[in-house]
């Protein structure tokens, strides 16, 4: 038993001593071990570390539910919260929407990983040597990175997380897990054009600072001088560091079960709303092979699982926590509980846009000029078109259609009978994403899923570059 299964069993024991055997109780304990290695004027400048261990209990009694956090972990401390929580329930409203608690249920392990099956261990795949990192294995991979960008300026992190955590209830489920992840984002800039190349994976062994260096330093240059366009409607490729700004606000919005059961979600499980090229999947205990992202169970020690979200372009389902399944006609949670979904709704925070066949010889990677190596045959095909890298400042005007404003940064270039002519500058958008890739919309997929991290978060995104057929800019960097 871990250390945290052990506190969260210690805590399961207060609640029915204090409360009684009718509460009805969870417990999350997670320890969290974050590192951060950060650079500009490409140099180390900052390397930080945040280790805590945080116990989350949530008590419902007598028909009202009330929560608490804590950590201090002693035996003092736990009993605090405790009391501390079950005098909160006495005083809370009433709680009709409270959808009880999950039964005993084993752990899942996605095929392809070793020792797939059932199983209610720590086994997932697990890659201790990005737990273990040091600032000296971080600061490698940013000294090749500043290398390889070959006297640019440059900037970014490197990051590594640690996360050993366990789950109990009332109900006899008791389950532990742990995970790790690492992550690079880096730029470099010339003569005020900027360049970005980054990259997430479960290994800190996968990060290799100089390719990425050397893309961004490739893709900064390449935006010198750039020209302006007029607003209107472009057919456009989008790298995968842009696509996974699509699937951040699918997984928020659109795949979100709150927001789908208030009407709030452009999802209609069963009808054809995307292309038919268009396959989308969350993947929290991850896929091909490599070690988990993401805890083997969610914040109501709900087992997680692959969930098929658009398969060939039908809309197949939403993301459900235990109080947005009891809402939707008896649906069962999915294993997206999180300590904000009750408030926030249930969100996929591992998706995968299914890339296209992949073509003889093997994955091309990321590429080391400005154009990512997947997106060059969907560049080929453009007559007159943009090639965008990124989006960001992205705000969500309409969440039902999901109409989404955002700029463009990083580099986008005017693309003409297959081939760059021009850098073109900034540029704004105003544009629904589920409608980019609605039927007939999609001219193409690129034959690879790059893992790109989240900036504030442990979500990840596995994105492959897209060819879509407009996309609807409504100003340029002059207004």
């Amino acid at each position: 038993m871990s250390a945290e299964l052990g506190i969260a069993v210690k805590v399961i024991e207060l609640v029915r001593s204090l409360a009684g055997r009718a509460a009805e109780a969870e417990v999350v304990v997670r320890h969290d071990a974050q590192a951060l290695t950060r650079f500009a004027n490409s140099t180390i400048h900052q390397n930080v570390a945040d280790v805590v261990t945080a116990v989350r209990l949530r008590l419902h009694l007598d028909g009202r539910t009330a929560g608490g956090s804590t950590t201090i972990t002693d035996a003092d401390g736990l009993r605090t919260l405790v009391e501390r929580t079950i005098a909160a329930a006495r005083v809370s409203p009433a709680d009709p929407s409270w959808p009880g608690l999950t039964p005993p249920a084993a752990l899942r392990v996605t095929a392809g990983h070793p020792g797939s099956g059932e199983r209610s261990g720590l086994a997932f795949g697990f890659d201790e040597a990005t737990a273990r990192a040091t600032p000296a294995e971080r600061a490698e991979r940013v000294a090749d990175f500043v290398r390889a960008a070959d006297g640019l300026e440059t900037a970014g992190y490197c990051r590594t997380v640690y996360v050993s955590a366990a789950f109990a209830n009332t109900a006899g489920q008791a389950v532990e897990g742990r995970a790790a992840e690492a992550a690079m984002d880096g730029i470099a800039r010339v003569d005020g054009a900027d360049g970005v190349a980054r990259l997430a994976s479960a290994r800190l062994a996968d990060l290799d600072g100089a390719a990425l260096g050397a893309r961004a330093a490739a893709k900064a240059r390449a935006a010198r001088r750039p020209v302006e366009l007029p607003p209107g409607d472009y057919e456009v490729v989008l790298e995968p560091d842009a696509v996974a700004d699509l699937l951040q606000n699918f997984g928020t919005y659109g795949f979100n079960g709150k927001a789908y059961v208030q009407r709030q979600s452009f999802a209609e499980p069963g009808t054809e709303q995307f292309d038919p090229s268009v396959t989308i999947v969350d993947e929290p205990l991850g896929s091909r092979g490599e070690p988990a992202p993401d805890l083997p169970f969610d914040d109501e020690g709900t087992p997680r699982r692959s969930l098929v979200l658009v398969r060939d372009g039908v809309t197949r389902a939403v993301a459900h926590d235990r109080t947005s399944a009891a809402q939707d006609d008896g649906a069962e949670s999915t294993g997206h509980a999180s300590a904000s979904s009750r408030s926030w709704g249930p969100q996929p925070t591992h998706l995968r846009l299914e890339a296209s066949e992949r073509p003889a010889g093997g994955p091309g990677g990321n590429g080391t000029g400005p154009i990512a190596e997947s997106a060059r045959p969907l560049v080929a095909r453009m007559r007159r078109g943009l090639l965008v890298t990124d989006l960001w400042y992205t705000r969500v005007l309409d969440p039902k259609s999901l109409v989404v404003t955002g700029l463009t940064r990083n580099g986008v270039w005017l693309v003409e009978d297959g081939e760059i002519v021009s850098a073109v500058g900034g540029l704004r958008f105003t544009q629904s994403y589920p409608q980019a890739l609605g039927p007939g919309r999609v001219l193409g997929i690129g034959a690879e899923s790059v893992l790109l991290p989240e900036s504030w978060g442990r979500a990840r995104y596995a994105a492959p570059a897209l060819h879509l057929a407009a996309w609807n800019v409504t100003g340029n960097a002059s207004g």
